[in-house]
Parts: structure tokens; C-alpha cells; sequence
């Protein structure tokens, strides 16, 4: 049977099996406390917590909602199946890591990054970097994947504490992302609220360089209190180290020139980081002169050098393919639990009645976000965060009057950038295994992400940038303009 992966808004569902708000927080709470006690309390990794919220929200939608077991179970494929293109990315970007490692790729940018960069204009080097890419790319997931993991090498080997080395990456590579005509989470955002493209791209643009700039002088601070931290001969004894282990030469590039060059003519993700994968194990065979099998062994088993610098060892160890399986499967009970939640009702009735709870533009806006990164919580993928309220949220965008680029650029300014801070998410899960940070410690310096949903709160409050039907000029409604929310 064919899935339908358009999630129903809340005046979809029957009224029979539709969930008043109370209702809808039962299976969260339920989940909250699972995830608190678990991974809190008991220090347990997540997915056994997961799996504990995943048979509640079922028993409760099966046996209070009355839903069929059937029902639930195409809940969870829908929601997987969205997600599978993550799932897949995951994979691909831990072989990619573990051939780009063998090949020298990583390596040599280590050793050339460590030769021309200094502690003052690292990081705000990283963050300009990073958005460059990612907008050129349309990818945030691929920078980080790539250029990221050599930026936490040439980092670390300046001195400067990966977790900020992380954030910069994080703000810069999701500046690009979310202003990037190539990115799917730009492109979905304008797609599911009717809104064009480009209309999308330059309703965030304002807000979007406000957080970018605040981030970069952030990052510009953090570099100069970040100087002069390197121990004597340190970088010199890292280089000594790569060195002797991988032949450093400019030849190491072209796995990730072939892997970019291919993202920026338009080639999706998953293309674009395997052509990366062949080229890599290509590049180990003929200039690192690593035999073919083995070569593939260490996409499959990772890496683990010996260059005699344990920095160096640690940076450059990875899990290759084998490691990728507990990242994904985190992801994946993540995404079932996202999906009986949908499936149910409860996301709808959640973004309805934090919808329906406002009574300005400047409520509406801040309660998008909010309900926005509700989702990316409960739902665990980012895509989910945009659709849910991007759909749900349409009609009463509707009644105050605003144009859809309101919406596109609210369920987009928070939800794609905050995805990253969810410990459970596609998003959190990928760039702290890819970056080999955790969420909670990169966190504090993910300015951006921070930011954006902050600015754009301060957007709706101001009028500042509010675009309406009658006069897409006018950035302050008439108080006779603003409809007053029906009672529930």
C-alpha cells in the first residue's frame, strides 16, 4: 500500500480521534520523562529511553485513541521514510570521513591549515568559511561532514576547544543552508507554505545577516581571548606527525574538489558524498599507495592512525561504515517515535493550539517559532518541524492578513536551524558524530542557531520586515486589522 506522507492538519482529523491539548500532552510528558530519567538520571544512552516512549505513545494511541495497530505502523514507516534520506546521508558521511582520512584529504588540510591560520582569525575565519560553502553547496550537513571535521583537526591543533570550533562551523554552514536556492530545507519551506522560492530567500535575508553578523563578531571575540594558547613547538611536532604518516600533497584534494564541484552543479547530497567515497579510496591507492582492499576495508571499519602525536591519533581516528550504526539507530527509533505522534494527532494539535493561543502578529510569529521547535523535539527531523506548522499554521496566517513568506521564513528561521540541538535528531545526532562533539558541549557557541529564532521573535514584535496582502510595503497593521482568535 502507498503512503500518503502529507501529515493532516488538526480540522483533518476526525473529531472522534482528535485530541484536545491536555491529550496531546500525555504521550509528552510521557516522553520527556522517559528521555529525563534515562539519559539523565540512569546515564543511559538514548535509545533504550527512545524505545520506552515509542511503546507508550502506542499503547496510548492504540488503546485510548483507538487507532489500529496498522495505523500506527504506516505512522512510523511515513515518518522513517521521510527521514530516510538522513538516515542515508549518515552512512555515506561516516564512510566519506574514514576514506577521506586514508586518502590524506583531511590530513593535508590539517597540515596546510595549521601552516597559514593563527589562533586571532580562526574562528571567525571557520564561520565566513563554512557559510561560503554551505551556500554554494546548499548543504549544511555536507560542510560540516567535509570541511567541518578538518576544521576541528586545524583547530585543535591551534589550540582553540573544538566545542567552539564546532559552533563556528554550525553558524556559518547554516547561514548558507538557509539562504542557499539549492538547500531541500529552503526549498521545502517555501514548497509546503505555497510561498516562491526566491520570495522565501529574501524574506529571511534581513534577519538572517543580523544573526550571522552578531555570531561572527561573537566568534571574533572568542578568537582574540583564544591567542597565544599553543604550546611551544606543538603545531610543529603535529605536522612532524601527519607527515610521516600520509603523503601531504596538494593531490589529496581532489576527492573533495570532485565532491564539491558536483553539490555546486546541482547534484543532490547522496551523489555528490559518494562520488566524494570513490575518489577518496582512488587517492589512497594511487598516492598513499594503501592496496584496494584495504583501502575499502577502511571506509568499512574506519581508521585508527598512528602517527605518534596523540592529538593527531584521536582527530584522525573514525568509525567508517560499522560505526555509523548506533548514530542511526538513535535516529531511527526517533523517527518512530516522531511518527506515532503524527500519526495520532498529537503534533497537529499541538501547533493548532499554540496557533490559536495568540492574538497579534507579534504573538503569531513567536508562537510559529515556538510550536516550530516543539516539533523538531517531538518529531526528532527537521523536515517534520517545517511541514507540521508550515501546513497547520496556513489559514491563520490567512486571517491576520500576512503573506506566506511570513510563515516560510518562521517555520525555516526556526526550525532548520535549531535542529542541531536536539540530542535525539537526525540533526544534533549527525553533526555531534560528524564533528565528534556533543550537542550539550557545542551548544553555548552555536551562535546562530541561538540567535535566528530570537531575531526573528524581535521581527514580529516590531513589525519590522511583516509583510501583508493589501500593502506587502506596510510593516505596522491597523489595531482594527488584528482578528481576535475564535474561543475553543
Amino acid at each position: 500500500m502507498a503512503l500518503d506522507f502529507t501529515p493532516k492538519t488538526y480540522d483533518e482529523i476526525p473529531e472522534d480521534k482528535r485530541p484536545s491539548l491536555g491529550e496531546a500532552l500525555v504521550p509528552i510528558a510521557g516522553m520527556i520523562l522517559f528521555l529525563s530519567v534515562g539519559m539523565i538520571y540512569l546515564e543511559m544512552d538514548p535509545q533504550m529511553p527512545l524505545l520506552w516512549g515509542i511503546a507508550f505513545a502506542g499503547l496510548f494511541g492504540r488503546y485510548y485513541f483507538s487507532y489500529a495497530w496498522s495505523d500506527l505502523y504506516d505512522g512510523i514507516g511515513r515518518s522513517i521514510l521521510t527521514g530516510l534520506q538522513a538516515i542515508l546521508i549518515l552512512f555515506v558521511i561516516y564512510m566519506l570521513i574514514s576514506a577521506w582520512i586514508d586518502s590524506g584529504t583531511i590530513p593535508t588540510l590539517m597540515y596546510y591549515g595549521l601552516e597559514f591560520l593563527s589562533p586571532g582569525i580562526f574562528l571567525p575565519f571557520t564561520v565566513v568559511l563554512s557559510a561560503v560553502v554551505a551556500f554554494a553547496i546548499g548543504s549544511s550537513w555536507t560542510t560540516a561532514g567535509t570541511l567541518g571535521v578538518a576544521m576541528i583537526g586545524i583547530g585543535s591543533g591551534l589550540g582553540i576547544p573544538e566545542a567552539m570550533t564546532a559552533g563556528a562551523v554550525l553558524s556559518g554552514a547554516y547561514t548558507g543552508d538557509k539562504n542557499s536556492p539549492l538547500s531541500d530545507t529552503t526549498n521545502l519551506a517555501a514548497a509546503v507554505t505555497n510561498t516562491e522560492l526566491m520570495d522565501h530567500i529574501r524574506a529571511m535575508r534581513p534577519g538572517t545577516a543580523i544573526s550571522f553578523a552578531i555570531s561572527l563578531l561573537l566568534f571574533v571575540v572568542l578568537g582574540l581571548s583564544a591567542s597565544g594558547t599553543i604550546p611551544v613547538d606543538r603545531i610543529a611536532e603535529i605536522q612532524g606527525g601527519l607527515e610521516s604518516s600520509y603523503a601531504i600533497s596538494p593531490l589529496t584534494f581532489i576527492p573533495l574538489v570532485i565532491t564539491f564541484a558536483l553539490a555546486f552543479y546541482g547534484f543532490p547530497a547522496l551523489p555528490s558524498l559518494g562520488a566524494g567515497i570513490f575518489a577518496g579510496v582512488a587517492v589512497s591507492t594511487t598516492v598513499q599507495g594503501v592496496g584496494f582492499a584495504a583501502a575499502w576495508e577502511t571506509v568499512h571499519f574506519g581508521t585508527g592512525p598512528e602517527t605518534g602525536v596523540d592529538l593527531t591519533d584521536e582527530l584522525l581516528a573514525s568509525g567508517g561504515l560499522e560505526g555509523s550504526v548506533w548514530v542511526v539507530s538513535i535516529v531511527v527509533a526517533a523517527l518512530a517515535l516522531g511518527g506515532i505522534l503524527q500519526e495520532t494527532g498529537v503534533l497537529a494539535a499541538i501547533a493548532y493550539h499554540i496557533g490559536r493561543a495568540v492574538s497579534s502578529v507579534a504573538g503569531l510569529t513567536a508562537g510559529t517559532a515556538a510550536g516550530t521547535i516543539a516539533m523538531n523535539f517531538l518529531a526528532a527531523e527537521q523536515y517534520m518541524a517545517i511541514v507540521v506548522p508550515g501546513m497547520t499554521l496556513q489559514n491563520l496566517y490567512d486571517e491576520y492578513d500576512l503573506e506566506s513568506r511570513n510563515l516560510s521564513r518562521a517555520v525555516e528561521a526556526s526550525g532548520t536551524t535549531t535542529s542541531a540541538f536536539v540530542p535525539w535528531g537526525s540533526g544534533g545526532v549527525f553533526m555531534a558524530s560528524a564533528l565528534g562533539v556533543p550537542v550539550i558541549e557545542y551548544a553555548p557557541y552555536y551562535f546562530f542557531g541561538i540567535l535566528s529564532p530570537l531575531i526573528l521573535v524581535l521581527m514580529g514584535a516590531t513589525g519590522w520586515r511583516i509583510f501583508y496582502k493589501d500593502d506587502p510595503e506596510r510593516e505596522s497593521p491597523p489595531e482594527a486589522d488584528a482578528p481576535t482568535p475564535p474561543v475553543e
